[in-house]
């Protein structure tokens, strides 16, 4: 048993080094809608709908909240995603904030770097 162990970490180890060509791409097939609905969902080992199956992969990628929003700021962005996705709009929305402060930020940092040099 130890040596089929053995035998299979070292091929293992040369799979991880071989890099891909674009020829080997070309080997592959297309994955067509026919062949995504015949997959399986499955949490652990119990098999599930496509519905609870995307609803656990939502879950385990966003944390939820609660937080209190005015009403007038709720409805607009419920008014701009039509209803549904309103959450997500926000989440958008706070993510380019986020994105915005660590530019500030990092612009910041390069001017003062630049006034350093120049006195």
């Amino acid at each position: 048993m130890a040596a089929n162990k053995t035998a299979l970490g070292s091929d293992l180890a040369r799979m991880d080094a071989h890099t891909i060509t674009p020829q080997e791409y070309d080997e592959l097939p297309e994955i067509t809608d026919a062949d995504m609905q015949r997959g399986t969902w499955k949490i652990g080992d119990k098999v599930v709908s496509q519905k609870q199956g995307r609803a656990a992969f939502g879950a385990a990628l966003k944390q939820k909240i609660n937080i209190a929003l005015d009403p007038d700021v709720l409805a607009w962005y419920r008014a701009q995603a039509g209803g549904r996705g309103y959450q997500t709009l926000i989440n958008a929305t706070l993510r380019e904030a986020m994105r915005g402060v660590q530019l500030a930020d990092t612009v910041r940092a390069v001017v003062r770097e630049e006034l350093r040099r120049t006195v």
